[in-house]
C-alpha cells in the first residue's frame, strides 16, 4: 500500500526527497503527494502544455486529441491522478498509477496487463523544457494517457503485458541459468524494441496523413515537428523483422519510424510478435541497443518462481 513519507516542498525531477525517500525505502507505489508541487512546479506544466497544444493539433492523431478532451487535462495546473483516472477508467479501465521511479521490466508490463499506467510524479525543471532522459509527469500523463482512452489501443498495452508473461512462460523450463538468461534477454530485447518504436515513437495513418501516437513524440515539442516533416527521418511502414532487430537510441531525434494503418492492425502485430515468441523466432535477435539492465532481467527470471 502506498505510504505517505515525510518531505519537503517540491516535486523536481531530481530533487524531490518525497520520491528519494520512498525509493531509499523500497516503495515503488506511492501516493501522488500533490500538495507538495511547488508553483514552479505547475509553472512548468503550463509551459509545456501550451506550447505542445498547437503542435498536438497539428501532428497528433485523432484518438490522442479526444483523448486530452475526454480526461479534462488542465492547461494550467499539474492535474491530480485521481482526477485523472475518475474519466479514465469507465474508457478503457485503465488508472494511471503513481510510482517512485523506474518499474522493472516484467513488473512493468504486468501493470499493463492489469490495465495499470505506472506513472511518474515529478516534472522537469522549467529550464529543461526540451529534452529529459527519463520519463516525468508530463510525459506520461500528457504524452501516454490520453492514448488510454482509446479501447483498442488500451487493449494493445494489456497484449504487451501478456506477451511478458509468455516469456516467462516460454523460458521457465530451461534448468541451465546461463542458457535461460540468454534467451530472455534476446526476448526482452525484441520486446523493447517493439514496444520503443510503437508505444513510444510510433507513426500511424490518419484522415490527414501520416500523424503521431507514440507518447515520446506526443511529450516532445522539437521531436514531434522532426518525426512528421522533416527530409533526414526514415518512415516506413511497421515490418516486424526489420523493428526486433532495430537498435533504439534515446539521446537524440529518431532518424528512422514505423508506421501502423491503425490499431487494429497493432493489435494484430502484437499477436504476431507472441505467436514468434512460442515459436522461438525471437531466441536470437540483433544485438545492440537497448542494453538490458540486470533489474529488468532479474524481474523476468524471477517472476517464473512459483
Amino acid at each position: 500500500m502506498p505510504q505517505t513519507l515525510s518531505a519537503a516542498p517540491g516535486l523536481t525531477t531530481g530533487h524531490a526527497p518525497f520520491v528519494e525517500e520512498a525509493r531509499e525505502r523500497g516503495h515503488l507505489y506511492i501516493t501522488q503527494a500533490y500538495e507538495l508541487y511547488s508553483e514552479e512546479n505547475h509553472e512548468a506544466w503550463r509551459r509545456l502544455f501550451a506550447r505542445m497544444r498547437p503542435r498536438w493539433e497539428q501532428y497528433a492523431n485523432p484518438h490522442f486529441l479526444r483523448g486530452v478532451e475526454a480526461l479534462q487535462l488542465p492547461p494550467d495546473r499539474i492535474p491530480r491522478l485521481d482526477e485523472v483516472n475518475r474519466r479514465l477508467e469507465p474508457l478503457t479501465g485503465f488508472q494511471a498509477k503513481a510510482v517512485s521511479g523506474y518499474v522493472p521490466g516484467f513488473l512493468f508490463f504486468d501493470c499493463l496487463r492489469r490495465r495499470e499506467f505506472p506513472t511518474t510524479i515529478t516534472i522537469r525543471d522549467k529550464d529543461h523544457m526540451d529534452y529529459l532522459p527519463e520519463p516525468d509527469i508530463f510525459h506520461d500523463v500528457a504524452g501516454h494517457v490520453p492514448m488510454h482512452t482509446q479501447r483498442a489501443f488500451a487493449d494493445v498495452l494489456v497484449r504487451f503485458g501478456d506477451c511478458a508473461h509468455t516469456a516467462v512462460e516460454m523460458t521457465a523450463g530451461i534448468r541451465d541459468y546461463a542458457e535461460r538468461a540468454r534467451r530472455l534477454t534476446s526476448i526482452m530485447r525484441a520486446m523493447s524494441r517493439f514496444f520503443w518504436f510503437t508505444v513510444e515513437f510510433g507513426l500511424m495513418r490518419g484522415p490527414r496523413g501520416i500523424c503521431a501516437y507514440g507518447s515520446g513524440l506526443l511529450s516532445s515539442y522539437g521531436e514531434l515537428q522532426h518525426a512528421i516533416e522533416s527530409g533526414a527521418v526514415q518512415r516506413y511502414p511497421l515490418q516486424m523483422e526489420w523493428v526486433i532487430n532495430q537498435g533504439a537510441e534515446i539521446d537524440h531525434y529518431q532518424p528512422l519510424l514505423f508506421i501502423v494503418d491503425s490499431f487494429d492492425h497493432l493489435f494484430g502485430l502484437v499477436d504476431r510478435f507472441e505467436n514468434w515468441m512460442r515459436e522461438g523466432k525471437l531466441d536470437n535477435v540483433a544485438p545492440g541497443l537497448p542494453q538490458i539492465a540486470e533489474s529488468d532481467l532479474r524481474s523476468f527470471m524471477e517472476a517464473g518462481r512459483a
